[in-house]
C-alpha cells in the first residue's frame, strides 16, 4: 500500500477556503482517491478545546509565545491521532491551514522569529511536510471585507489590516522560495474562475502523484 498524500489549504481570511476545500476534495476523490478532511487548530476532541482557547476574544493579551505553542501542542496531539496514520493507511488527508499557517500568522503576523518556529516544526513533525499547499490568495483588504459578512470575528479576525498584510506577504513568500511544492491561486475573480484555475492545478499535481506511484 503506498502512503498517502498529504495536502493542506492555506489564505487569509475571506478567500474561500471552506467552498473551495469542498471543491479540492470532490477533485481528489473523483481521481479515485480515499480522502479525509480535518482542519488546524484542531482535528480532534483536544485538539479543538485548543482552538476554542486560541480563537476566543479575550480581555487577557495572549503572549506570542503561548499562542505559538499552544498551536504546536494541537498539532502534536493532531499529527498522532489523526494525519499520520490516514497518511500510514494510504489516505489523502486535506487539512484546512497547517504549519505555513504558523508561519505567517506567529511569524509574520505576530513577529515571532522564523528560526523558533522551525525547531518547534522539526520538533513536532519531524521529516513530515505537506506533499502540496495550496494557497488561496486575495490582498487583504479583499478577504477582509469578505469574512466580515459572515459572523462575530473571532481573536484573529480582530486583527488589524496590516496584520493581514504581514500574513499575506509571509504565505506568497514561502510559495516563491519552494515552487515545486506550493501552488498559488488568485481568489480574487468570480468563483467559476477561480475553480477552473485550481481544477487544473489539481489535475496536473494528480497526475504527476500517479506517475511516481
Amino acid at each position: 500500500m503506498s502512503r498517502g498524500r498529504f495536502i493542506t489549504v492555506e489564505g487569509i481570511e475571506g478567500v474561500g477556503k471552506t467552498t473551495n476545500l469542498a471543491f479540492i476534495r470532490a477533485r481528489i476523490e473523483a481521481a479515485g482517491h480515499a480522502v479525509l478532511q480535518t482542519r488546524e487548530p484542531g482535528g480532534t476532541p483536544l485538539a479543538e478545546d485548543v482552538r476554542n482557547l486560541l480563537l476566543t476574544p479575550r480581555e487577557e493579551p495572549v503572549a506570542s509565545d503561548a499562542e505559538l505553542l499552544l498551536m504546536f501542542a494541537a498539532r502534536a496531539q493532531h499529527l498522532a491521532r489523526v494525519i499520520r496514520p490516514a497518511l500510514e493507511a494510504g489516505t489523502w488527508v486535506l487539512c484546512d491551514r497547517f504549519t505555513d499557517a504558523t508561519y505567517a500568522y506567529q511569524g509574520g503576523g505576530r513577529g515571532v522569529p522564523a528560526e523558533r518556529i522551525t525547531a518547534l516544526e522539526n520538533w513536532v513533525q519531524g521529516a513530515l511536510r505537506p506533499d502540496l499547499v495550496v494557497i488561496l490568495d486575495a490582498p487583504a483588504e479583499v478577504g477582509l471585507a469578505r469574512a466580515g459578512n459572515r459572523s462575530a470575528p473571532d481573536r484573529f479576525e480582530q486583527e488589524a489590516r496590516a496584520f493581514f498584510d504581514r500574513v499575506r506577504a509571509t504565505y506568497l513568500a514561502r510559495a516563491a522560495a519552494v515552487p515545486e511544492r506550493y501552488r498559488v491561486v488568485d481568489t480574487s475573480p468570480g468563483l467559476a474562475q477561480v475553480q477552473q484555475e485550481l481544477g487544473q492545478v489539481l489535475e496536473r499535481w494528480i497526475a504527476d502523484q500517479a506517475t511516481g506511484d
